[in-house]
C-alpha cells in the first residue's frame, strides 16, 4: 500500500477510535454528551491534513502518474535499444551485457519502490527484472553462441537462487513464485535437441526438493501445484519425444522420485496439510504416477506387473492415511479413498474375463466392511462404486458359455456376488448410521434380481424346448415368490414381503396371458394348478397372521 494511503488509513482508524472512546465515556457518566463534537474534531484533523483531504489530488500526482512515466521510459529503453540491435550499433556482446545489467538494476529498483511502500508495483518491477535476466542469459547461449549451455544453465540456477533467497527474506510469495517459473523454464528455454534424462532429472528433482523446503518453513501451498505441474510438463515432454525401452529404468526410478516427493507433502505442510492444494496434488500425484507405471510396463508388455504396481500403489496409501489418522480427517480419509480406488482399478488392469468381476465384489465387501470398522466414509464411498462395477458388468458385460449346469463359471460369479451383497447389507443393516442404512432396501433388491438373473439363465441353459423353458421359468418364478414370502414373514419384514407379492402378480400375469396362449395343455394345467396353490397359500399366510390367535 503507498505511504499516503496507509497515513490516511491510519488517521481513519485512529478518528473511528475516538468516536468510540468518545461514546463510551458518556454512556459511563464520564463526559457529557456534545453531539456532533466527534465529527467536528475529525473534520478539523482532516482539513489539517493536506494529504488526507487530497488523497484523489495525490493518488493521481504522487502515483498513477509516476506510473505511467516508468512504463513510457522503459518503452522508450526498449524502442531504442531495438533500433540500435536492427541497424548494428550495439555488438552481441553488449546486447547480453545491457541485458544482465538492465535485469539487475531493475530488480534493485523495485527495492528501492518496496521501500517506499509500493508492494505490488515493486512485484511488477521484480518480474521484469527476473525476465530480463533469463531472457540475456538464454540469448547469450542459444541466439548468439557466446556462451557455453553449462555456464548458461548454471548462471540461470544462480538466477532462481537468488530469488529464492530474496523471496525468504522478503517472506513473499510472489517472488518465490518468479523463482519457481524461471526455474522450470531454464531446462525448456536451454535445451539444445539431445536426450540428456539423468540431467535433466537430476535437476527437477533438486527443483522439488527446494519446493518442499519452502514449503516446510513457509505457508506457500500454491507453490507445491506449481511445482508439480512443472515436472508433469519437463518428465511429459521428456516421455514423449525421447523414451525407448532401453530407458525403462531410468524413468521408471525418477518417476518414482517424483511421486515419492509430492507424496510426503502431508508431513513437510504440517500447518497446511487440509488446504486445497495439498488435497489436490494427492490424488493427482496417485493418478499421474499410475499412469507412468502403466504406460512403461505397458511398453514391455508386462500388464501383470502394472496390476500388482497398482495393488502396492493402493497399499502404500493406505499405509499413509492410517500413519495421517492422528491428522485432520480430511486428509487421512483422502488418502484411504486414494489407496482403495488404486485398488479398484489394479482388477481390470491385472485380471480377465469374469474375473474381473468377482474382484470387484470382494474389493466392494472388503471396502464396505473396512469403513464400517473404521467409521472412513470415503471407504464406503469407493466400495459403493466398486459394487456397481461389479453389478453393472455382471449383468451387462460378462458373457459365459457353460457346459453343465448350476457347477459352473456363471453360477460361481453370481454366487459370489449374492453373497457379498447380503454381507454389506448385514453390515449396512447393523449400523448405527442412519444414512448407511438407507441403502438397505436397494440391496435387497439387488439380491433378489441378481438372483432371478442367474436362475434364468440357468433355465435357459438347461432347457432347449420353448414350452419346457417357459413353464420352468413360471415354476421358479412361484418358488421363488413362495420363498420370498415365507422370508419375509420369519423376519418380519413388509419391504421382503411386497417383492414377493410383486414377483407373484408377475407370475399371475405370465400364465394368464402368456403360458395360456403358448404351452401346451400338459404344461398349462401345472401351471394354473401351482399358481392356484401358491395363491390359497399366501392368502392362508396373510389371513393366519391377521387371525388374534
Amino acid at each position: 500500500m503507498p505511504e499516503n494511503d496507509q497515513y490516511e488509513e491510519l488517521q481513519k482508524r485512529i478518528a473511528g477510535l475516538a468516536e468510540r472512546v468518545y461514546a463510551l465515556e458518556v454512556r459511563a457518566g464520564l463526559r457529557a454528551s456534545q453531539p456532533g463534537l466527534s465529527v467536528k474534531r475529525r473534520r478539523e484533523a482532516t482539513a489539517e491534513n493536506p494529504a488526507v483531504s487530497s488523497s484523489l489530488e495525490s493518488r493521481i500526482g504522487g502515483h498513477w502518474l509516476n506510473r505511467v512515466g516508468i512504463i513510457a521510459v522503459l518503452l522508450g529503453v526498449s524502442y531504442f535499444l531495438r533500433y540500435a540491435f536492427e541497424n548494428r550499433w550495439i555488438a552481441a556482446e553488449g546486447r547480453v551485457v545491457i541485458g544482465l545489467v538492465a535485469g539487475l538494476a531493475v530488480v534493485f529498483w523495485s527495492e528501492h519502490i518496496r521501500r517506499q511502500g509500493q508492494i505490488i508495483f515493486s512485484h511488477s518491477l521484480k518480474a521484469v527484472g527476473i525476465g530480463v535476466l533469463y531472457l540475456s542469459l538464454w540469448a547469450s547461449s542459444q541466439l548468439y553462441q557466446l556462451a557455453p549451455i553449462g555456464l548458461a544453465f548454471a548462471a540461470m540456477s544462480v538466477v532462481t537462487a537468488a530469488t529464492v533467497a530474496l523471496a525468504l527474506w522478503q517472506d513473499s510469495l510472489v517472488v518465490a513464485g518468479f523463482a519457481l517459473v524461471g526455474a522450470f523454464i531454464t531446462p525448456l528455454v536451454l535445451s539444445t535437441g539431445e536426450n540428456n534424462a539423468t540431467s535433466l532429472f537430476s535437476y527437477v528433482a533438486i527443483l522439488n526438493a527446494g519446493a518442499l523446503v519452502l514449503l516446510r518453513f513457509r505457508p506457500w501451498n500454491r507453490l507445491l501445484v506449481g511445482s508439480f505441474v512443472g515436472t508433469l510438463i519437463l518428465y511429459s515432454g521428456w516421455h514423449a519425444r525421447y523414451y525407448t525401452v532401453d530407458q525403462f529404468w531410468i524413468a521408471f526410478g525418477f518417476a518414482t522420485l517424483f511421486f515419492t516427493a509430492f507424496a510426503v507433502v502431508p508431513w513437510v505442510a504440517r500447518s497446511e496439510r487440509d488446504s486445497t492444494p495439498v488435497l489436490l496434488v494427492a490424488p493427482a500425484n496417485a493418478a499421474v504416477y499410475f499412469v507412468e507405471v502403466y504406460e512403461l510396463f505397458s511398453h514391455v508388455g508386462k500388464h501383470i506387473a502394472a496390476a500388482w504396481a497398482a495393488v502396492v500403489l493402493g497399499c502404500l496409501y493406505f499405509l499413509i492415511g492410517l500413519f495421517l489418522s492422528t491428522g485432520p480427517e480430511v486428509t487421512s480419509s483422502l488418502h484411504w479413498a486414494i489407496g482403495a480406488g488404486l485398488l479398484v482399478i489394479a482388477t481390470p488392469v491385472g485380471l480377465e474375463g469374469h474375473w474381473i468381476t468377482i474382484g470387484w465384489f470382494f474389493e466392494a465387501g472388503a471396502l464396505v466392511w473396512v469403513g464400517h470398522r473404521t467409521l472412513t466414509r470415503s471407504l464406503k464411498y469407493v466400495g459403493a462404486v466398486a459394487l456397481a462395477l461389479g453389478v453393472a458388468r455382471l449383468m451387462a458385460f460378462d458373457n459365459f458359455t457353460v457346459s453343465r449346469i448350476v457347477f459352473n463359471h456363471r453360477m460361481l460369479t453370481f454366487a459370489v456376488a449374492i453373497a457379498v451383497l447380503a454381507s454389506i447389507a448385514r453390515v449396512v443393516a447393523r449400523s448405527a448410521v442412519g444414512q448407511d442404512r438407507r441403502a438397505l432396501p436397494i440391496l435387497i433388491v439387488s439380491i433378489n434380481l441378481l438372483a432371478l438373473h442367474a436362475l434364468n439363465q440357468e433355465i435357459g441353459s438347461a432347457y432347449q424346448q420353448q414350452a419346457a423353458r417357459d413353464f420352468a421359468y413360471s415354476a421358479m418364478w412361484m418358488v421363488y415368490g413362495a420363498g420370498l414370502m415365507i422370508a419375509g414373514f420369519w423376519w418380519k419384514s413388509q419391504f421382503v414381503r411386497w417383492q414377493a407379492l410383486i414377483l407373484i402378480a408377475i407370475t399371475v400375469g405370465k400364465v394368464f396371458i402368456y403360458d395360456t396362449a403358448s404351452l401346451d395343455i400338459g404344461y398349462r394345467i401345472l401351471s394354473f394348478i401351482a399358481l392356484g396353490l401358491l395363491l390359497l397359500a399366501t392368502s392362508y399366510s396373510y389371513e393366519k397372521k391377521r387371525s388374534p390367535g
